[in-house]
């Protein structure tokens, strides 16, 4: 590549790289915290940065999961949220979430005035955590091995 061609890329990736997080949504990019599944290897991502790109893993775009409320399972998925002297417990849907080898939940995260905090889980541990913190704004999401991203509020 010819030095000229090398420098306007930099420039040009430069400047996409500093969007606002407003452009990029307006102009249908990614957003912060999102989640992405790969559908050939299953991995799993959380944006931290948002941008004018798409996550590509395996050589595919990754598909955005939505923060499911409602539905089918949500009695056991949907967390639920209880304030509590030591801050915010969530515990796993209104019918305590399986915990099996090949069904659990994989982790609960608060997301609070731009802060992210995550609890990871295993098989055989209760799905629950409890966050320190004071914070009113807030929202909770659960992520199930089989069913994905759950979110409470």
């Amino acid at each position: 590549m010819e030095r000229r061609n090398f420098l306007k890329a930099v420039a040009a990736a430069a400047a996409l790289g500093a969007a606002s997080a407003e452009t990029a949504k307006a102009q249908g990019g990614v957003e912060l915290l999102q989640i992405y599944k790969c559908s050939v290897c299953g991995n799993v991502v959380e944006l931290i940065r948002a941008g004018m790109g798409h996550p590509v893993c395996c050589g595919k775009p990754m598909n955005l999961l939505p923060e499911q409320m409602e539905g089918k399972g949500s009695e056991k998925h949907v967390p639920v949220i209880e304030r509590t002297a030591e801050g915010i417990k969530v515990e796993v849907g209104s019918v305590p979430h399986p915990m099996l080898e090949n069904h659990y939940i994989e982790w609960i995260e608060l997301v609070a005035d731009g802060h992210t905090c995550r609890k990871f889980l295993k098989p055989g541990d209760r799905p629950e955590a409890t966050f320190k913190t004071a914070e009113e704004n807030f929202h909770v999401r659960a992520f199930c091995n089989i069913h994905l991203l759950w979110k409470g509020k």
